[in-house]
């Protein structure tokens, strides 16, 4: 191949991100034969179904990677983000999901991750300076299937 070039396209539109996103997806298909994949979409919504809140992943290889988790300020500490990470990890166990993993800033929520029972598996420290990034995991409990005869 000819005249092939490096360039930084720091906004970079969603079809360029896809592209190379799919290529990725394909190469890890071809590799280990999991073809499942599903994207995961939760939303907190008032009444006029304004978002204030979200919880988003991937699910693949077994597990879900939840990428964000927020609510909006003034509906902090009342539970609602412990919803959304409960729906998060039933639609991970409805889809086979054996566990969940993210990441997050020594400045957000892994205490609040913590309570639900994530642990950490791995540390950036000094990240941004001051702070650290932790990488955090929770095994799910597949439910039991009942064996017995009917």
């Amino acid at each position: 191949m000819r005249n092939l070039r490096i360039t930084s396209e720091p906004h970079a539109g969603p079809e360029e991100i896809t592209f190379v996103r799919e290529a990725i997806a394909r190469h890890n298909v071809a590799v280990t034969r999991d073809a499942y994949y599903s994207p995961l979409a939760i939303f907190l919504r008032d009444g006029r179904d304004a978002i204030m809140g979200g919880a988003f992943g991937n699910v693949w290889g077994g597990w879900l990677e939840l990428t964000l988790l927020w609510v909006a300020e003034p509906l902090r500490g009342k539970g609602y983000g412990e919803r959304l990470l409960r729906t998060a990890e039933e639609e991970a166990r409805m889809q086979g999901c054996r566990g969940v993993f993210l990441s997050t800033f020594s400045f957000q929520a892994r205490p609040f991750y913590e309570r639900f029972g994530y642990e950490v598996f791995g540390e950036l420290p000094d990240y941004p300076a001051g702070h650290a990034y932790y990488f955090i995991k929770k095994t799910l409990e597949v439910p039991a299937t009942n064996t017995e005869p009917g």
